[in-house]
């Protein structure tokens, strides 16, 4: 069989690329698939050039068998895709790379002059303080997570950017903060003579308007392009201040052509960030973007034990699944009520119950009752598949059914405070045991499948608003 010719190659690399994006939604397509390129083709094999080794691992695990069967089911002489790792290009080339390369990056000594003392004190007032207790070694990993951890982790045990920037983003409490630390805590344990500064939107800002009042801003330029690793915390504060945001897309442009490491976070995606320039929109989601999903009951008592661990006291495992059923809303609230319970027994000496608990989380326990109802929830699902809202009581067994009344099953068990078996009833009568299944499901579909967490956390947000 004779290969056709590059131009036709290139017809169907545009055909698999847009039947990807059908298949995997905008989310994960803009950031896994829509930075690869095209390179060139080897007999029956195919080249395509990914931005770094990270990426290329990712799409290899996740996405290079459906690259290949796409692509087979076009033109079955292609049997083989490939995965390269695009080489940096050269500033004669006149070419821009999407991911700046980690050879172009110069360590300050080949540079630049030693940092003087008092340039180190100015760089150490720039930012805000640590948190000790904000580490990997302390944060609980768990499936809405994990690829935020391995990514920040990543970051943290690289002396050159893997990805630039690490978009962080996620609702309030979720750990964006305490992932930040844990970077900045790793590589200066690893590496004290990297200039790490890490504070949040606001105080940029404030940094900003104070060196224009006091008129010097070229020491604030030069300072913040000095540094190794900067990471800007909540970046959505920056919204709409048009003057500071002038000064950060400059400072992110010059830090990256350097090949500093940026690490940012915010409570929405790149995309999402209204009140951001689009030029600063586009330059946050050039890296690497990870969510942070909401917390699932199992990742609540995995947090919960490792507090009380922590705390050096032993809690009855009745009380902690009663905390992680019942305080749904963030880890940091999850936190707090802990705290509360544990100083609460040692003040008045009582024994910690599920009723002490109630009495003393009584406030936080009325904000995080849940009002969503399972009716709710079988509305927001079949909107959100185009289905019927029969079909969540019928027996049919089709994928395109059983998969949304199963996400329904799961968002059941987790928003209201209902029992499996008053769930089961809601879906046409089933037994508890199928409303387990369907909650074990989902939970294994959303750590492998992108889109389908990407739905789940849409769904789930659309509830709770």
């Amino acid at each position: 069989m004779v290969l056709p010719q590059s131009t036709d190659i290139e017809h169907q690399w545009t055909q698999v690329r847009g039947m990807l994006r059908v298949e995997v939604g905008d989310t994960a397509y803009s950031t896994w698939l829509q930075p690869l390129d095209l390179a060139h083709i080897d007999g029956d094999r195919v080249v395509i050039a990914v931005p770094t080794q990270f990426m290329r691992d990712w799409v290899a695990a996740h996405y290079a068998d459906r690259i290949r069967g796409l692509w087979t089911s076009i033109n079955p002489a292609v049997r083989t895709i490939a995965l390269n790792v695009r080489p940096t290009a050269s500033p004669a080339s006149g070419s821009v790379e999407r991911f700046p390369a980690a050879p172009a990056v110069l360590r300050p000594s080949e540079t630049e002059s030693p940092v003087p003392a008092n340039e180190t004190a100015a760089l150490e007032d720039l930012g805000a303080r640590l948190d000790p207790r904000f580490t990997f070694e302390t944060f609980v990993v768990g499936k809405p997570n994990e690829f935020a951890v391995a990514a920040a982790e990543r970051i943290a045990s690289s002396s050159k950017p893997p990805f630039n920037p690490l978009f962080l983003y996620g609702g309030v409490g979720l750990g964006k903060t305490h992932l930040m630390h844990a970077i900045a805590h790793r590589v200066k344990h690893h590496d004290t003579g990297r200039r790490v500064v890490y504070l949040s939107a606001e105080k940029f800002m404030y940094q900003f308007v104070r060196a224009l009042r006091s008129k010097d801003t070229m020491t604030f330029k030069e300072l913040f392009r000095s540094v190794d690793l900067l990471m800007v915390d909540d970046v959505q504060f920056i919204s709409g201040k048009d003057s500071t945001q002038e000064e950060f897309f400059h400072t992110f442009n010059t830090l990256v052509d350097r090949g500093r490491q940026i690490v940012i976070s915010a409570d929405r995606s790149p995309s999402d960030l209204s009140g951001l320039e689009e030029r600063i929109r586009s330059r946050l989601g050039w890296g690497l973007v990870a969510d942070i999903h909401p917390t699932t009951y199992e990742l609540r008592l995995g947090i919960l034990q490792a507090k009380a661990e922590q705390l050096r006291v032993e809690i009855p495992p009745r009380v902690v699944e009663f905390l992680a059923s019942r305080i749904t809303s963030n880890v940091r609230e999850l936190e707090g009520a802990m705290n509360r319970i544990v100083h609460q027994a040692s003040i008045t000496q009582k024994t910690i119950s599920i009723d002490m608990a109630q009495e003393v989380l009584k406030d936080l326990l009325r904000a995080n009752d849940r009002r969503v109802t399972i009716e709710e929830i079988q509305k927001a699902v079949v909107e959100h598949y185009s289905i019927r809202m029969a079909d969540m009581t019928s027996a049919r067994r089709s994928r395109a059914v059983a998969r949304p009344r199963q996400m329904a099953m799961y968002l059941a068990k987790h928003l209201t405070p209902r029992s499996l078996p008053e769930i089961g009833k809601k879906f046409g009568g089933r037994d508890h045991t199928t409303v387990m299944h369907a909650v074990r499901q989902i939970e294994k579909l959303t750590a492998e499948d992108r889109v389908l967490a990407d739905d789940l956390d849409a769904l789930r947000r659309k509830l709770q608003a």
